[in-house]
């Protein structure tokens, strides 16, 4: 069994690796002669402690909600896979429920840590690996609204007939 430091450079060791495909990041280590996965690490743990401590909290888990999703969706929409597709747009309807319910129940004034909780559950949420949104999407949303859009007998669907009825030209 290897040592806990040994795991944590291990850890280190595969962000370096995954922040050496970034030439910029190469060319601040070169200039500055800071580790990029230091650099790297450090500022993960100064956002961590300001959202730990409220100190524009909202804002930087939404930012964390938006950058990091926001980059994979339009990497999805420009993919020919529809795979990734699916999940995104699981994982924005899962966030919009979220930032709804926060807004109806005025979740901040209510839950201390509060936008440290958010911020983990988002970053499960976002995280391909994790498939958070896709648990939460299956376990709470679906259940509630799946009556209202199944294949057979759709109200989403019934609807669109109807309009598209509506919207023809009758006979005379």
């Amino acid at each position: 069994m290897s040592s806990l430091q040994d795991r944590t450079q291990h850890q280190i060791g595969q962000i370096d690796k995954e922040l050496s495909k970034y030439p910029m990041l190469n060319n601040f280590e070169k200039q500055t002669s800071v580790p990029k996965v230091y650099a790297f690490l450090g500022l993960v743990g100064i956002y961590f402690f300001l959202v730990f401590f409220n100190i524009a909290g909202e804002f930087l888990v939404n930012f964390a909600g938006f950058l990091v999703p926001g980059y994979y969706s339009l990497d999805a929409l420009f993919s020919a896979s529809k795979t990734d597709d699916t999940q995104w747009l699981t994982y924005w309807v899962v966030y919009a429920f979220l930032t709804v319910f926060e807004s109806a129940v005025n979740a901040v004034y209510w839950f201390p840590f509060y936008y440290t909780f958010k911020f983990v559950l988002v970053l499960w949420m976002a995280l391909p690996q994790t498939g958070g949104a896709q648990i939460v999407f299956r376990s709470f949303i679906q259940p509630v609204f799946s009556r209202f859009f199944s294949q057979t007998g759709s109200t989403a669907a019934n609807l669109r007939s109807q309009a598209d009825q509506a919207t023809k030209p009758h006979a005379m």
